[in-house]
């Protein structure tokens, strides 16, 4: 009888499946990939051997104004090894230069000192000068018209900068195509007026607006746009498994760098649907199943693979709640889920709400198969969300098989759900 295991926050969730229902595991083969170097090392190799650009050291000489855009409390990126050697390497090639850490927030909440020391170290929290972008600040600069028409804002401190880099990581992201890369800066340290612009209906209903598409998907265009734009001009970005730790880096160049990753990525996570009644998934735990928002990325693997009608077991541990106010707002004002898409697209891009996108793809699952939703957060908020709350897996297998009426309906298990591409 298999045995499959599920991270939920800190915890890891098992379930006994009878052989007869079991259809498959979809799995990433990066948790299973074993890296030949430390994390460090990968890190030291790759800024010693840029793609697309020279070294780092080079690029710092004469340079007065550095600045590191580097991922926030929301992302599970390793920067404690990845940001010192970041560090070292362009005071080697200028000891002077005056060095800022910009961390990416997006539209995210402000990273809390706590947060600063568990993600850099101490070391570096004390000593470094640390600037947390805010996306409604009035320090930002106008660069102008993204391909898309919209406005391109951006911070205002990454601007001024002689020298913009960024630390980042590459995984399947469910309309970006990637993360890491050019999204440091939009939606790092964009406007909010420019990622809502960027997160518009009509982007996000694009089918290449899929996890790993980039070719022909608007949002990734706009986003290669902004950071050339912005001259983000050296990324290091690393690829990460179950256990948060890096197994494979690059660094140059922000698009060839990040195409190499891509590559990279790709070749040991891109899966084949296998259709089943039921598909259970998961956000990969803790840090990105803190609440319901976040969850409906890992939603969107067992979209690509349950039946038409089918039941979704997400497994997110929300202890944070529904992690968007705009997002729980629509939900609850709005019941009829063909209403609310239709309402979506027919938003112009410039009016774009926040968290409208992930209201509009929580609605499209929704409209594909019924979710079964364990997880810590109240029953009633997950009710106003259309989804059906459980409290363990064996529950809420059980509302599946009742949703189905069908007590040996299939199963297909995706562990880590946004560390898969399934196709």
């Amino acid at each position: 009888m298999p045995i499959a295991a599920f991270p939920y926050g800190k915890e890891t969730l098992t379930l006994n499946i009878p052989e007869s229902r079991f259809k498959a595991g979809l799995a990433s083969g990066m948790h299973h990939y074993k890296a030949l170097f430390s994390q460090e090392e990968l890190v030291r190799r790759a800024l010693e051997n840029p793609i697309g650009t020279p070294k780092l050291s080079v690029m710092a000489e004469g340079k007065r104004r550095v600045v590191v855009l580097a991922s926030d409390h929301t992302r599970p990126v390793p920067s404690k090894a990845i940001i010192p050697p970041m560090l070292a390497e362009i005071r080697k090639g200028n000891p002077r230069a005056g060095i800022t850490i910009l961390v990416a927030t997006g539209c995210h909440r402000e990273t809390t000192r706590d947060e600063l020391v568990n993600k850099f170290g101490a070391d570096i929290v004390e000593k470094e000068r640390i600037l947390i972008h805010d996306c409604d600040s009035q320090e930002m600069v106008n660069l102008g018209k993204l391909p898309s028409g919209g406005e391109l804002i951006i911070n205002k401190a990454a601007i001024d900068a002689d020298l913009l880099v960024a630390e980042g990581f590459i995984e399947p992201h469910f309309f970006a195509g990637y993360s890491g890369g050019r999204k440091s800066v939009l939606p790092g340290i964009a406007s909010r007026e420019t990622v809502l612009y960027n997160h518009n209906a009509e982007f996000i209903a694009s089918p290449y607006a899929r996890a790993g598409m980039v070719e022909g998907n608007p949002i990734h265009i706009d986003m290669l746009y902004a950071a050339r734009t912005a001259r983000l001009a050296f990324i290091c970005n690393v690829v990460i498994n179950s256990q948060k730790e890096a197994i494979y880096a690059v660094a140059g160049d922000l698009d060839e760098a990040h195409r190499a990753g891509r590559e990279f990525l790709a070749g040991i996570c891109q899966v084949d649907a296998v259709p089943a009644d039921i598909a259970i998934t998961t956000n990969g735990g803790y840090p990105l199943d803190q609440n319901i928002y976040q969850a409906v990325k890992g939603m969107t693997a067992a979209e690509a693979t349950v039946k038409k009608d089918g039941v979704i077991i997400m497994l997110a541990k929300s202890n944070d709640g529904h992690g968007g106010e705009e997002f729980y707002k629509t939900f609850v004002e709005e019941k009829n889920l063909e209403r609310m898409t239709e309402t979506f697209l027919k938003t112009p891009k410039n009016r774009t709400r926040v968290d409208q996108w992930e209201s509009q793809i929580l609605a499209r699952v929704l409209r594909h198969a019924r979710v079964v939703y364990v997880s810590d957060a109240p029953d009633e908020m997950v009710r106003e969300f259309q989804m059906i709350p459980a409290h363990s897996l064996e529950e809420a297998v059980k509302k599946a098989e009742e949703l189905l009426k069908n007590p040996q309906a299939a199963i297909t298990v995706i562990p880590d759900g946004i560390a898969v591409m399934v196709r």
